[in-house]
């Protein structure tokens, strides 16, 4: 039954995928419950597997779970024609601080894939996540259509595969920042890839939040474009505090808008499933749940994957300077 189903999806999402022109894409998402693991193909010169087993609950004897995960393992290159070391397994439990982002691997083999007209390098092996948040496909397709000659600012940049479609988009310049000098090693090398570099398209090292308290007491030109996507949860030592997203959200909202341009547009973004907008602590800034247009098709089994809000500074408001901006282990306004 698990071989059926993925025959069948990995014929309609492929025809799919090709009209789109999407070379990399989640086919399986625990679809069957007694199979409970994610499924993403990678095409690049080669076609690779990304497995993720969710944590079976307590209930579930780890000896059939073991069972069923070594059965994928079997049926899965023959299925997907794809050599066996071409499957990639890892398990998804939720992470907390830098173990998110430690190493898994060390073979470092980098995939060219390409989306729409953007090329992205994703590393299948060494961390847990690929370098390609395939949730945020549409989320990139929309800042590629805002993008044309907009200032853009990527806060917790990650690989920067949102400001390479901002920057493809034609946007004036472009800003990304992220604390992790491996990750903007490797947003230059997505920017180079897709022939973008130089001063126009900067990459800061910095702690988000102590980056956005420093832009409020400067007089930096404005940002007619951002988007904002935390993680849920992090405590890196590395940073000044502790940022929990739901309960850190309001604070960072305000720091980012205040840097917007006038008639600027802020996106703000979360994977933390549980998450309620303050909408009460927002109501000067109106935002809109843009939520169920930004889910691509291979996720709609799954629409909680993300939530997505579109925000815009109100007319009159002070902008770049004003404001104390977020501050650490809490980022109140």
């Amino acid at each position: 039954m698990f071989a059926n189903r993925l025959r069948k999806k990995l014929l309609t999402l492929g025809r799919w995928a090709r009209r789109a022109g999407v070379s990399c894409y989640r086919l399986y998402d625990a679809d069957m419950p007694e199979f409970a693991v994610a499924i993403d193909l990678y095409q690049g010169e080669r076609r690779e597997v990304h497995v993720q087993e969710y944590a079976p609950p307590a209930t579930v004897d780890p000896a059939a779970a073991a069972r069923r995960l070594q059965a994928i393992r079997t049926l899965l290159p023959a299925l997907l024609e794809v050599p066996p070391d071409g499957v990639h397994l890892k398990v998804r439990a939720r992470q907390r601080g830098a173990a998110q982002y430690t190493r898994t691997g060390e073979r470092g083999r980098p995939l060219e894939v390409r989306e729409g007209e953007c090329r992205f390098l994703v590393n299948l092996t060494d961390y847990l996540d690929t370098g390609l948040f395939l949730d945020h496909r549409e989320t990139r397709r929309l800042i590629a259509g805002l993008a044309a000659g907009k200032r853009f600012l990527n806060l917790f940049a990650y690989t920067a595969t949102a400001t390479v479609c901002a920057a493809r988009g034609g946007a004036r310049s472009t800003t990304s920042v992220d604390l992790s000098q491996t990750y903007l090693d490797w947003a230059r090398r997505n920017l180079a890839l897709n022939g973008f570099g130089g001063a126009e398209h900067g990459l800061v090292r910095a702690d988000c939040i102590a980056w956005l308290e420093q832009q409020a007491r400067s007089h930096h030109p404005p940002y007619d474009l951002i988007f904002l996507d935390p993680p849920s949860f992090s405590n890196s030592k590395r940073m000044t505090g502790i940022l929990d997203v739901q309960r850190d959200h309001v604070g960072l909202i305000r720091a980012a808008a205040g840097l917007l341009a006038p008639a600027g547009t802020l996106l703000f973004s979360t994977n933390l499933r549980s998450f309620k907008m303050d909408r009460d602590a927002l109501t000067d800034l109106s935002p809109e749940d843009i939520t169920r247009q930004t889910i691509p098709h291979d996720f709609e089994r799954n629409p909680r994957i993300h939530q997505c809000w579109r925000i815009a500074r109100p007319p009159g408001s002070p902008g770049v300077g004003a404001g104390s901006g977020p501050r650490a282990n809490g980022c109140e306004a």
